[in-house]
């Protein structure tokens, strides 16, 4: 199937507008927050139903022992949330460890009128076992799914409710805050409306937030008093210490013309301020580097300005410029590098990945055809289970989407391997393993991303298909124990999954679609084996899963819901607790260690073996057949050692691209004879390389070492963002276009839909605004109506 039948088949894409920048990264995602919704329940199978009871059995599954099964029956615990019929919920873990969980119960618009009911607020002590209703504690007050439930930082024990109400005809805001995880609240009625979640300080009792009029609103004191502190305010993002960012457009310019927008920046909570970038479009900080996409003149292509010092300098990164049909992506960003997307011209669903240096200046491209379609999505994953891993898919020649590897951030990828003993199709010419990502979650394909965590060292489960190419009929589930050298095929069908006790256990749901569910799976055994569990007597229409963030925890909650009357439905949460049959502690015997990115097939001498990004990492992992729990207080165990410096370690430098299958760095033909020249804090630099720059954050000694070196120039730039003592700026007519948001720099799509009740994942704390007869969509949902009327620019 070719990427433009494929991309159409898996989604309703819509007429989309010209898109930009807006900058952030996936990692901002907050995981202490799961919503659900309820669908509309069908007494009969859909016909898209693809079970792994309509494929044939599964792989190795059992039925769990009596003795097994007298122990999770024990420790089984149901809620039903008896008189609740709210479509739907909102759970939110309060600290880190403390088992303490929010619930919030909320209405569509559209069916409040029917019930007549309002928002329920519920509190659980013992992760999920039993909720207590609360809602009397803050006077009953009706709270929005729209915000609703918005916690602090760590172990900070900090949560803020917000709600709506009309007072002399006007709206206004009202926050319930309190500071001992939801035992008492205090009330404050605000003088201004939230235009989204509160943002905290990552530290102190520092809040920001936008309110309707645009204006940017601080609090010192958690809460209790609020002070305005700008106007015409676009974006912002909390920098460094007391550090505020955010962009303003000047009064009279609409807040979608972009392109016409001051950069300005606090470092006194708003009693001055210094304007540090014009004629922007939209800006970003993530890790250590401001982010600015500006235009430089009316109807040129934008270019990308970075800084490492907070604003005080801007230095233009060596990216091709965007005209206006083109964007920028930030994917991935750390202390020492990023990965860039930057869109082909022409309507092509994909664009290259650029991979920076430590400054974030200079790029080399690191792949083509990278997929990323009009609806803002990609499927670039970071495998958190092992340094220097990234998954993603790419449009290929033949225009089949394709899934691709590094295990060198960005210097290599190459096709994932096939899994051991997968049957082929008879006219399929190559045979590899494709992973769905957030574009297959996106468009309903799979109800999960790829899952990963540091604490369970090289695992990897994910949604996947094999073949040729990706394909939108029939994924199952593969699971890698080595960071994605090596898969093995572990369940059929759809399903829902999380890690519990750092990668000890593994818990998977069958995703039925219409259909109840009464059986949970675990495996003790990285996947390798699975044991069935009927954790309830009387099916559930399934939600998802929830369990706390992490994979330290032991209890995994399934929520679903019942029908108690003709089309009315109440929640249910049934919690499985595993410590009493997992009880007996790991004791040293119970580890193997395991060199990490070793293969069987490596041609290399032992003494390279391992070797990624200058140093090879011993770990210590559970055995297999080791029944036994890690611990909440677990902590990997790791030796490293240091290689001898090869090719490898390096990425291609800027004008230079890698030769496929090999580790030569060959220059660009377009930059042949020409002087490699950049501008570097005001003043023209000279590149003088044979090809070659050091992976950022690469450790390697000796060996390899080509000559590379920046020579400073006579000259100045004749274009470079002015430090912080600018104070005259010239505005410049902008562009009007249409942004969306996806996690980093994407499009900006508004989701509806009415009624239903659904799983989704809150991927930040800056939410749009609802509709009016509508509530955001479920990415599960199909029954979507797209609305293209979004401008907003939303920053983590």
């Amino acid at each position: 199937m070719t990427s433009r039948l494929l991309l159409a088949t898996l989604s309703v894409l819509g007429t989309l507008a010209a898109v930009d920048a807006i900058f952030g990264q996936r990692e901002a995602t907050d995981a202490r927050f799961r919503i659900f919704r309820r669908t509309r329940a069908k007494r009969e199978a859909s016909q898209g139903n693809n079970t792994a009871a309509a494929r044939g059995a599964s792989l190795c599954v059992r039925t769990v022992e009596a003795s097994v099964l007298e122990s999770l029956q024990r420790n089984t615990h149901l809620h039903e949330f008896t008189g609740d019929y709210g479509s739907s919920i909102i759970l939110s873990w309060v600290g880190d460890g403390t088992g303490i969980i929010l619930a919030l119960t909320t209405y569509s618009p559209s069916l409040s009128w029917l019930y007549l009911m309002s928002s329920k607020l519920y509190r659980s002590e013992d992760s999920g076992k039993t909720f207590k209703d609360i809602t009397d504690v803050i006077g009953n007050a009706n709270l929005e799914q729209q915000f609703g439930i918005n916690v602090g930082p760590g172990n900070s024990k900090r949560v803020i409710l917000t709600s709506f109400m009309q007072v002399d005809q006007r709206h206004v805001g009202k926050l319930f805050m309190s500071s001992d995880s939801g035992i008492h609240f205090d009330a404050v009625e605000l003088a201004f409306l939230p235009a989204q979640q509160i943002v905290y300080h990552s530290s102190l009792d520092y809040l920001l937030v936008t309110c309707s009029n645009d204006s940017l609103w601080l609090s010192l004191n958690f809460g209790k008093q609020w002070t305005k502190i700008h106007d015409n305010v676009q974006t912002f993002a909390w920098g460094p210490g007391i550090t505020i960012f955010f962009s303003t457009h000047p009064g009279g310019v609409k807040i979608d013309r972009k392109g016409a927008l001051f950069l300005k920046r606090t470092e006194d909570l708003g009693k001055t301020f210094t304007i540090i970038s014009n004629n922007m479009y939209s800006f970003g900080f993530t890790g250590r580097f401001l982010f600015t996409s500006n235009v430089e003149k009316l109807g040129e292509p934008r270019v990308i300005y970075v800084s490492s010092d907070q604003g005080d300098n801007f230095n233009q990164a060596q990216l091709p410029s965007a005209t206006e049909e083109q964007f920028y992506s930030v994917l991935q960003a750390d202390e020492e590098m990023i990965f860039m997307h930057v869109d082909d011209e022409g309507d092509s669903d994909f664009g290259t990945i650029y991979t920076s240096d430590d400054r974030g200046l200079l790029y080399s491209k690191s792949l083509e055809r990278h997929m990323f379609g009009r609806n803002g999505k990609n499927d670039f994953t970071n495998v958190t289970s092992l340094r220097g891993v990234y998954l993603t898919n790419v449009v290929d020649e033949d225009e089949k989407i394709k899934t691709v590897i590094t295990y060198d951030r960005g210097g290599e990828w190459s096709p994932l391997k096939t899994p051991v003993g997968a049957e082929c199709a008879a006219n399929e010419e190559k045979c590899n393993l494709h992973i769905h990502g957030e574009y297959s979650k996106y468009t309903d394909l799979v109800p999960m991303l790829p899952l990963s965590d540091p604490s369970a060292v090289g695992l990897i489960i994910a949604h996947g298909s094999v073949g040729s190419s990706i394909t939108s009929i029939g994924p199952d589930i593969y699971v890698s124990d080595d960071g994605g050298y090596t898969w093995l095929k572990t369940l059929e069908g759809l399903h829902h999954y999380a890690l519990l006790d750092s990668g000890g256990i593994i818990v998977a749901v069958e995703q039925r679609r219409e259909l109840p569910v009464k059986t949970m799976k675990f495996s003790t055994d990285e996947g390798q084996c699975w044991n069935l569990y009927n954790f309830t007597d009387e099916p559930i229409y399934f939600a998802g899963l929830a369990s706390e963030p992490g994979t330290k925890t032991m209890n995994v909650s399934i929520w679903g819901y019942r029908e108690v009357e003709y089309n009315s439905y109440t929640w249910v949460s049934i919690t499985v607790d595993f410590e009493e049959l997992i009880s007996r502690d790991c004791q040293e015997g119970d580890y193997v260690k395991w060199l990490a990115h070793s293969t069987d097939d490596d041609e290399e001498t032992s003494a390279e073996n391992g070797c990624i990004l200058g140093y090879k990492e011993t770990y210590q992992r559970l055995k297999k057949n080791s029944v036994c729990r890690n611990g909440r207080d677990y902590i990997v165990a790791k030796e490293q050692s240091s290689c001898q410096c090869t090719k490898f370690d390096y990425l291609c430098d800027y004008g230079y691209f890698r030769q496929e299958n090999t580790s030569d760095c060959i220059e660009d033909p377009s930059f042949k004879n020409k002087e490699l020249e950049f501008c570097l804090e005001g003043n023209e630099e000279q590149l003088k390389t044979s090809g070659y720059r050091r992976v950022p954050g690469d450790r390697c000694e000796g060996g390899f070492s080509p000559l590379r070196s920046e020579q400073r120039l006579s000259s100045k730039c004749e274009k470079t963002q002015k430090s912080k003592d600018m104070t005259v700026v010239t505005v410049v007519s902008a562009v009007i276009l249409v942004l969306a948001l996806v996690g980093g720099i994407t499009l900006i799509v508004k989701k509806y839909v009415c009624g239903g009740r659904s799983l989704i994942y809150r991927y930040s704390a800056l939410q749009q605004r609802d509709d009016e007869t509508c509530i955001i969509a479920d990415a599960n949902n199909t029954d979507r109506t797209f609305h293209d009327d979004s401008d907003e620019d939303l920053i983590e």
